[in-house]
């Protein structure tokens, strides 16, 4: 016999079941939203959030008239979402068409299941527009800033370059990039559904700009530098060349000129070595130059005056087994004569009365084989070593030039000692940092680095260096019409690729100061391998003229009223 179930049983299996189902569900949701709610909510949002670090505008960079030389401009950078693209192979064609790229170079930022991605940073407002009008979906147009420098050339491997993303590369953008970028502020960007950014237009808001810089450069005499500077080296066929125009009493850098130039809006076009500051990178051997720091330790030392003579071997003196020669034969000449003429057996006569010992310490003082403490990267301490390693014959050499190296800043910064009496000041190019309102927020004070030899030697040595320009000197073509100069040639012999003295390859240089008895600048000029004519006198004399000219006409410096008087003087009588 058969026992038959209520007919409700089944009815009420199902109402069991289905009450344990919802019961499940239940007690899962409560689990979710109790103990995994931050973590899915912060998966919902990852969905239609993402965060981007956007930097405020970067500081702009002002010579010492406060004309802009490096500024920041608005731009707008394009990103999309590459998984929001129905079909990215048409959409890569369109955005390459738009932005002026490669549709190959698109194609490979879209592939993958990234959600990000960049496809132009700072691209222009045509561009912009046009991206606008694809109407396509996931596209993101960010604002940004980019560098623009609006004298292009000019003072480039000072002022430095910054890379896409707003660092600082090369030069100042580089050595004071923490000062100048801006403040970095990670913001949201809301996507709705098609991926489309919301509150663009207020990240700017949340931008704080970098402070700003005030040069030392002043932007026309640096013009004036470069012009002449480059004058000289296509003239001359040289290599390159540098100029240094610096103010004697402060050390404040008025300009720092290169040839050849680059442009820092499109440094990538140009030879990664024009964007080396090689006034401060790049050591040389000095050559007649030198001969003012063997007299200056000379006079400071007592050894000699102005007036003491020396026999000069009528051209040509063995020593320590080999022969020096001077370029024309001298017999007894003066200590002023042997720097006016350049005689080097004359220099070497000096130094031998001088010793080893009182000549290193004198170029030690002088500041050769130091670093001046610019604030620039990168710099080079030049080569001066130690006294107790020399020869008879590295006595001679060091002392007109050979065998030691200077960075053409080394070796203005030490002429500046004997224009400012015997004051060394340290060379600088930042006189201060401003914030973005312009308020200062730190200033540069000139800095005294030591007193190298008493204002009477300093002086008594301008007047000898003034000799160098007269009639029968070595640098008659640094005259200036109007002013009072004084100054020296260099030609010194550079190291070919056997690490043996060149019979080709030389280095012209020309150091000197206006006015010669107050000086207020002190101008170096250096061309490398020129061609045409090796020696300084001939080479950088007159580049240094003309900068000085056009530079004491531009600070409105008055002409000597004696300088009629000198011009037409064959010699000038130094005392001291």
């Amino acid at each position: 016999m058969k026992i038959k179930k209520p007919k409700n049983f089944r009815a009420a299996l199902v109402c069991t079941l289905f009450m344990l189902w919802l019961t499940v569900i239940g007690a899962r949701s409560a689990y979710l939203q109790i103990h995994k709610g931050s973590w899915l909510s912060d998966k919902a949002a990852g969905q239609y959030e993402r965060e981007l670090t956007l930097r405020g505008k970067r500081g702009a960079i002002y010579d010492r008239r406060h004309e802009a030389m490096a500024v920041s401009i608005e731009t707008t950078s394009v990103a999309v979402n590459p998984t929001l693209l129905a079909n990215r192979e048409q959409a890569a064609v369109k955005l390459a068409k738009a932005l002026h790229l490669k549709s190959s170079a698109v194609r490979k930022q879209l592939a993958g299941k990234r959600s990000f991605a960049w496809i132009k940073r700072q691209a222009t407002p045509k561009e912009v527009a046009a991206v606008k009008k694809l109407g396509l979906p996931g596209i993101a147009l960010l604002p940004e800033h980019s560098r623009f420098y609006p004298n292009t050339t000019l003072a480039a491997q000072v002022i430095g370059f910054t890379g896409i993303d707003g660092q600082g590369l090369e030069g100042l953008e580089f050595y004071y990039n923490e000062d100048l970028k801006g403040e970095a502020n990670t913001v949201k960007i809301l996507k709705d559904a098609l991926g489309r950014g919301f509150d663009a237009d207020q990240w700017a808001a949340v931008q704080q700009a970098g402070q700003n810089l005030i040069l030392t450069i002043d932007r026309q005499v640096q013009f004036i530098a470069e012009s002449a500077l480059a004058e000289a080296v296509t003239r001359s066929k040289a290599r390159s060349g540098i100029a240094l125009v610096m103010e004697t009493q402060t050390g404040a850098m008025l300009a720092i000129a290169h040839y050849p130039f680059f442009n820092p809006n499109a440094f990538g076009r140009s030879d990664r070595k024009t964007w080396r500051n090689r006034a401060i990178t790049d050591p040389f051997e000095p050559g007649s130059t030198m001969k003012i720091f063997s007299a200056a330790a000379s006079l400071e030392s007592g050894q000699s005056g102005p007036g003491s003579i020396f026999y000069c071997e009528n051209g040509a003196y063995l020593m320590g087994g080999h022969t020096l020669h001077d370029t024309k034969p001298h017999g007894w000449l003066s200590l002023q004569q042997i720097v006016k003429f350049s005689s080097n057996i004359g220099t070497v006569k000096v130094a031998e009365q001088l010793g080893a010992r009182r000549l290193h310490e004198s170029l030690h003082g002088f500041g050769f084989g130091q670093r001046t403490g610019i604030d620039f990267p990168g710099e080079s301490s030049g080569s001066l070593s130690n006294y107790k390693r020399w020869t008879t014959v590295d006595t001679g050499a060091i002392s007109f030039g050979q065998g030691v190296s200077v960075t053409a800043m080394q070796l203005i910064a030490s002429a500046g000692a004997l224009a400012n009496d015997g004051l060394m000041m340290q060379p600088h190019v930042v006189q201060a940092v401003t914030d973005a309102n312009g308020r200062p927020v730190r200033t540069v004070t000139p800095k005294a680095v030591r007193q190298v030899v008493s204002a009477q030697t300093a002086l008594t040595v301008r007047r000898i260096m003034r000799s160098v320009i007269t009639e029968g000197g070595t640098g008659v073509k640094a005259a200036v019409a109007g002013y009072e100069v004084c100054g020296k040639t260099g030609t010194a012999q550079k190291i070919d690729s056997q690490g043996k003295y060149s019979r080709e390859l030389y280095t012209a240089s020309f150091i000197g100061f206006a006015p010669t008895q107050r000086p207020m600048i002190a101008v170096l000029v250096v061309v490398d391998e020129p061609k045409e004519d090796v020696h300084g006198g001939s080479v950088a004399a007159p580049a240094f003229a003309r900068i000085v000219k056009e530079t004491m006409g531009y600070l409105n410096v008055a002409p000597s009223p004696d300088w009629e008087k000198l011009r037409v003087s064959r010699d000038v009588k130094v005392s001291g």
